[in-house]
């Protein structure tokens, strides 16, 4: 079974957003749990996590469903000691919230190296990062978003996410998102089905399928190999309608949030309902 959905706004609380996703015909949704763009947030009150739970079984969404991200601000492979301590206290504190709404998987972006370290010494800290805060939470996965590789961004090889993983201790809390216009910006090519077969034999091949908890359904605005993280509507960018026909139609990807991050919020119902069509081959047109 597929569950598509897009990252929907949690302004007014945290118990607005699976209202919002059942809006929209959502089976599937990305929320932050707390304002991306500040360090800190108020605790999560005990009403507040009722409300939650309480919204999500309302409207059919159970953990696997839910793909929560962390904030923008948590580098956790910061060069500067002062800096990396900020962001992993903020990454345990995110892992807890995250815990506290009985969700069980956090989205993240690896981190960057700030041109100061190498990046292989940066993964090292990503991974190390992740050790501190699996060891100081429980029940919830971190789970690695690869990167177009804008700026000093690592994550957009594949080996980056299986360097990390390697080095995490407890690989049953630690999985990968893959999100397509940062794939296919970082140089991995979807824009026809033989593309998309062998971009993710190499994906299983160097990763693994086991590891995938989610996807973020992108086209982009970037050109392909650009390093640019420009992200469009389905089919409207440089990468077109195929890969999202595919992807429906495969099984490695059911079961897991198929989250948009398209840029216009007012088309998602609309490209959601494009979405679950295509998993007869039955191909609408938009």
């Amino acid at each position: 079974m597929k569950f598509t959905g897009a990252h929907v706004s949690a302004s007014g609380g945290v118990a607005n957003a699976p209202a919002r996703a059942a809006e929209i015909g959502a089976t599937a949704f990305a929320l932050f749990t707390k304002n991306q763009r500040q360090w800190r947030a108020a605790a999560l009150t005990p009403d507040v996590i009722d409300a939650f739970k309480a919204a999500c079984r309302q409207h059919g969404f159970g953990p696997g469903q839910i793909l929560p991200h962390d904030s923008f601000l948590i580098n956790l492979g910061h060069p500067e000691p002062e800096a990396l301590e900020k962001s992993r206290a903020a990454f345990i504190d995110e892992l807890e919230r995250c815990a506290q709404l009985g969700l069980t998987l956090l989205n993240f972006h690896p981190g960057s190296h700030l041109q100061q370290i190498s990046e292989d010494a940066c993964l090292s800290r990503i991974a190390e990062s992740v050790n501190i805060a699996l060891d100081k939470t429980e029940g919830v996965t971190a789970v690695i978003e690869n990167t177009a590789g804008q700026g000093s961004n690592l994550g957009f090889r594949f080996e980056h996410l299986a360097a990390i993983i390697d080095q995490v201790e407890d690989k049953s809390r630690v999985g990968v998102c893959i999100d397509t216009c940062h794939a296919f910006a970082a140089g991995y090519d979807l824009r026809t089905e033989a593309d998309c077969e062998k971009t993710f034999a190499e994906f299983d091949r160097i990763v693994g399928f086991e590891y995938l908890r989610g996807m973020h359904l992108n086209d982009a605005k970037s050109a392909f190999a650009s390093r640019v993280d420009r992200h469009h509507s389905l089919g409207e960018g440089n990468i077109g309608f195929t890969p999202f026909r595919w992807i429906m139609q495969q099984p490695q990807f059911d079961n897991i949030p198929l989250i948009l991050e398209t840029i216009n919020p007012d088309i998602w119902k609309e490209e959601i309902a494009w979405l679950n069509a295509q998993q007869t081959g039955d191909a609408l047109t938009r």
